[in-house]
């Protein structure tokens, strides 16, 4: 679960996002990149993480797969994701299986503390 956001911007700056998504295999040293995304807006940012977040959910065992489709449908936490990223923090979303980590996060870049 994410963090919640310490303090809400107050420019009106456009925000531009970094997406991620990477995996973390038990048995490795390094990740390996699933990919990454400038986003110009935190609804955009969604859109790529939930693409991902399917992409990844689509390839693993149904039993490992049922956080990320429930994520999929869960509106209240893809608010709460907007909300964050709107508010300049970044959001996380982890999901695994039995041999790996799969992390997919959206961060503001450029965004001072």
């Amino acid at each position: 679960m994410p963090a919640s956001p310490l303090a809400l911007r107050t420019d009106s700056s456009p925000l531009l996002l970094q997406c991620r998504a990477a995996a973390y295999p038990l048995d490795e040293v390094r990740s390996i990149p699933l990919g990454s995304h400038d986003a110009t807006s935190p609804r955009l940012a969604l859109r790529w993480l939930r693409e991902r977040t399917r992409d990844i959910t689509d390839q693993l065992d149904a039993a490992y797969a049922q956080p990320g489709l429930h994520w999929l449908t869960d509106e209240a936490e893809h608010e709460r994701a907007l909300a964050y990223m709107t508010g300049g923090t970044g959001y996380q979303l982890t999901l695994h299986d039995e041999s790996t980590r799969y992390v997919l996060l959206a961060y503001p870049v450029g965004v001072k503390s």
